[in-house]
């Protein structure tokens, strides 16, 4: 399988929403060895307030992406904060990729990736395969801090700490001190360069989006966000609404939700949900009758007795040290490691003495991509924006409520998100959730598309986001998990009906859809 195929179906959805700290299948190379932008300095720089796009020549990823070769690229120049006038300004990375048709559309599509702080880029060749450029020009922006960008908020020093966690336990004291150690140190080094934290925001980002449509000189456009996008797009739909003809959002994250006592909700839907799905197949209910006390039993096991293995990581080399615990162990499920339709197997295996299938997913966290990743964006984000109005005992109390009887030391700690609290202690934003946590009421068409498996962002929440969007469509494929159009054909064609006639999009391939089955084991 391509290395872009493996990335769409398994770290690309493990970083695409609340997911600042879990490990990435990649190689650990540097970054700052591998990657090069003709041209580029380092740090924000002074500028014009006034937004611009400057042409210039295309980001040279570490595995080539045949599309940067053809496409227009540059840099939108923005102010780093817009409430301080003459202040710094930031370059924002950007590749207008050309329609595969003759005679395309005169509105692009404008992406918006998830994360926050994923590289925007590497998203690109899902994006063609799924006919994003198919009919019309396909216009891709780095968010602010991201890869590519000036400045970029990668956080090398958590980088490091994700390798190194794999062998700790999940929720462990160690495990805490070291990731602190990091956030501080990193935010340390960003702001002795003088960037502005509080700048890294969703208000920010939506307004970068604004000043791109009108530096490009498109009079309309249609936007595509996924995940922590999903948030950005409702978000610039409420701020901006000018020049959008139509928004499409794909594993919904509604902005006036989303809290981190929130992810546990989503948590377990979706595990509900490929529960369920396992149950309604009677190959899988034979073999697998009681998933959830399977669970349920060996996040207490693990939670009581971790399991400690040296494990060669996926992609080769020497065995690693790894520690398989309850925390561990729900959270590689919410990064889809292993992949829904293996989960009722690996827990029955599991259950059974053998750990391989997710011990051999949690050593592949030992391989990171040192500063590919923007943590600085993600944890603005998460601790001006989420964090903000709960506390750690609200985290457990929502964790109690999904899990009934699991292991506090589990439930303490947000799904994907371990330690965010005293981490924001360290991070020091301000709250933003004021002008953030809002719905987001249009009478422009939108496209809420959602996959039954997701358990980051739970397929219901696009029900109350579509109530407030009055031409609005709601589709939920079965069986599919985070970021469902590269996953989904019928999602695909969906979408690309969507656009072409964005009040009466064609959904009838969904009627029907069923899982695929779920892997079955010998007794």
């Amino acid at each position: 399988m391509p290395k872009h195929t493996i990335h769409a179906v398994t770290a690309a959805a493990a970083l695409a929403c609340l997911a600042a700290f879990c490990p990435t299948p990649v190689s650990a190379s540097s970054a700052s060895a591998r990657i090069a932008w003709p041209g580029a300095t380092p740090g924000a720089t002074p500028g014009p307030a006034a937004p611009r796009f400057v042409p210039g020549a295309c980001p040279k990823p570490p595995e080539p992406i045949e599309a940067l070769t053809k496409a227009r690229c540059g840099f939108l120049e923005v102010p780093e904060n817009r409430s301080r006038p003459g202040g710094r300004t930031v370059k924002l990375a950007v590749a207008i990729i050309a329609s595969a048709a003759a005679k395309p559309a005169a509105d692009p599509v404008v992406f918006m990736a998830g994360g926050p702080g994923a590289d925007t880029f590497d998203d690109i060749p899902f994006l063609i395969d799924s006919g994003l450029n198919k009919d019309r020009e396909l216009i891709v922006m780095a968010q602010r801090g991201n890869l590519y960008d000036q400045p970029n908020l990668a956080c090398p020093e958590v980088d490091r700490f994700n390798a190194q966690a794999v062998g700790l336990g999940y929720d462990a004291p160690q495990a805490e001190q070291l990731m602190l150690k990091a956030v501080k140190d990193c935010r340390a080094r960003l702001t002795a360069d003088g960037v502005d934290l509080s700048a890294y925001n969703t208000t920010e980002n939506a307004a970068d989006f604004a000043d791109l449509r009108k530096a490009l000189d498109i009079p309309r456009w249609n936007v595509y966000g996924y995940s922590y996008g999903s948030n950005l797009a409702l978000t610039y739909l409420r701020l901006h609404p000018e020049g959008i003809r139509a928004v499409a959002i794909d594993s919904v994250t509604p902005p006036k939700d989303v809290t981190l006592p929130w992810t546990w909700g989503s948590t377990a839907e979706g595990i509900h949900n490929i529960f369920e799905a396992c149950a309604a197949q009677p190959a899988c209910k034979d073999r697998y009758p009681d998933l959830p006390r399977t669970l349920t039993e060996q996040v207490r096991k693990l939670e009581a007795h971790p399991l400690t293995l040296n494990v060669k990581p996926p992609s080769g080399g020497k065995p690693v040290k790894t520690v398989l615990d309850g925390g561990a162990l729900l959270n590689l499920i919410v990064a889809f490691t292993p992949r829904p339709k293996d989960i009722p197997a690996a827990l029955d295996e599991l259950s059974r003495g053998n750990p391989q299938r997710f011990a051999q997913a949690r050593a592949a966290g030992s391989v990171q991509p040192v500063g590919m990743f923007a943590h600085g964006l993600t944890n603005s984000i998460a601790c001006g924006e989420w964090a903000p109005g709960y506390s750690e005992s609200d985290v457990l109390k929502a964790g109690r409520k999904a899990f009934p009887g699991w292991p506090d030391t589990v439930l303490a700690q947000a799904p994907q998100l371990p330690f965010q609290y005293p981490m924001c202690g360290v991070w020091n934003v301000p709250d933003r959730a004021k002008v953030q946590r809002l719905a987001t009421v249009s009478s422009v068409p939108a496209l809420l598309v959602s996959g039954t498996f997701d358990v980051k962002t739970g397929a219901s929440w696009a029900k109350g986001v579509a109530r407030d969007l009055s031409r609005s469509t709601s589709i939920q494929v079965p069986g599919i998990g985070h970021w469902v159009v590269p996953q989904s054909p019928c999602a695909q064609h969906v979408l690309a009906s969507f656009f072409a006639r964005p009040t009466a999009p064609d959904t009838s391939c969904v009627d029907g859809l069923e899982p695929t089955p779920f892997t079955i084991i010998p007794k």
